[in-house]
């Protein structure tokens, strides 16, 4: 039972993995994270299609990563945002890759995301940091724990 359980967490995470991997996903996630989130400002932006817009958007809405709001009562005009389940998984995502293209970018033009946490309403610059020690966690210091060492 606890085997299939984990195949069915292995698919999800496919299937979220797939889906964000897609051409165009990623970037309308990424768009409706900061902020641009109707049809024509996404379409704008991105320089892409009416009817892939529109599928793409269907899909993610399909799979729960994004809800489409009305925002005209005398049109099937829509906004789209991050559902709390895909926020959980694809902001940290979204962060980490914007940060990491920011850091590493060789065109002086790139745009920067600033980012604001809401709790305190200060600019913010998030960050992995170990649940024991509370120290930043970076790539190299992390490595999968042995069977043997199991949780501490």
């Amino acid at each position: 039972m606890s085997d299939q359980k984990g195949h069915l967490t292995f698919q999800h995470g496919q299937e979220f993995l797939s889906a964000i991997s897609e051409r165009w996903n990623y970037q309308i996630l990424r768009e409706v994270f900061f902020g641009v989130g109707r049809f024509g400002e996404l379409k704008r932006a991105l320089g892409i299609s009416a009817n892939i817009l529109t599928a793409r958007l269907a899909g993610l809405t399909e799979l729960g990563l994004l809800t489409k709001h009305a925002y005209r009562p005398d049109k099937p005009w829509y906004e789209y945002r991050l559902t709390d389940s895909a926020r959980e998984l694809v902001v940290p995502a979204i962060v980490t890759i914007t940060r990491w293209a920011e850091a590493h970018a060789t065109d002086g033009d790139l745009t920067r995301h600033p980012l604001v946490h809401t709790a305190c309403g200060r600019p913010t610059e998030p960050y992995l940091a170990c649940s024991s020690c509370h120290q930043p966690v970076e790539a190299s210091s992390l490595h999968p724990a042995h069977p043997e060492e199991g949780p501490h």
